[in-house]
């Protein structure tokens, strides 16, 4: 199989849930490495390709895309995640803004409690902190939600809990 061929089958595979370049290499019998230059020329030629903390994958927005202002604890971040899915919504990443470095945004890709479980899960066993600890846990979310009901449903929740942040006079 050529290079080309490898980046057509590639492309072909990253549509309906993320596929980590390690499960990519073993199907290709490649390197890591290599796949991680194939998904950056990808890139390079046009295609969206989102890396997720469970694999790169082409997004898909359906429905309406909108963006909160949040804030809570770390301990709060599987609640506040199970809360965006559980109203219908995607969450497709989060953004903070740091002192130094700007916006620094990370895709996430969550659309079950599956997905956060395995995320939360993962940031427990390499005991990572989510961005918001950056920012006093003061953060964005991109969604994309099925319907502007789903969506003010999501926003009086995340209010009843404290969750969303408002500039305090």
């Amino acid at each position: 199989m050529t290079a080309d061929e490898r980046r057509s089958k590639i492309l072909s595979q990253l549509s309906d849930a993320p596929v980590s370049a390690t499960a990519l290499a073993k199907q290709f019998g490649v390197s890591r490495q290599i796949i991680v230059g194939d998904i950056a020329l990808l890139r390079a030629g046009g295609y969206d390709i989102t890396a997720t903390p469970r694999g790169y994958i082409i997004p898909s927005h359906s429905g309406l895309v909108r963006r909160l202002a949040c804030v809570h604890t770390g301990a709060q971040t599987q609640e506040e995640l199970y809360l965006m899915v559980d109203c219908g919504c995607t969450v497709l990443d989060v953004v903070v803004e740091h002192p130094v470095y700007g916006q620094l945004t990370a895709a996430l890709q969550l659309s079950s409690r599956f997905d956060v479980d395995q995320f939360v899960e993962k940031m427990d066993s390499r005991d990572a902190r989510p961005l918001s600890a950056l920012t006093e846990g003061i953060h964005l979310h991109t969604l994309a939600c099925p319907s502007e009901a789903a969506f003010r449903l999501l926003e009086e929740k995340l209010g009843e809990l404290g969750m969303l942040w408002v500039e305090k006079a």
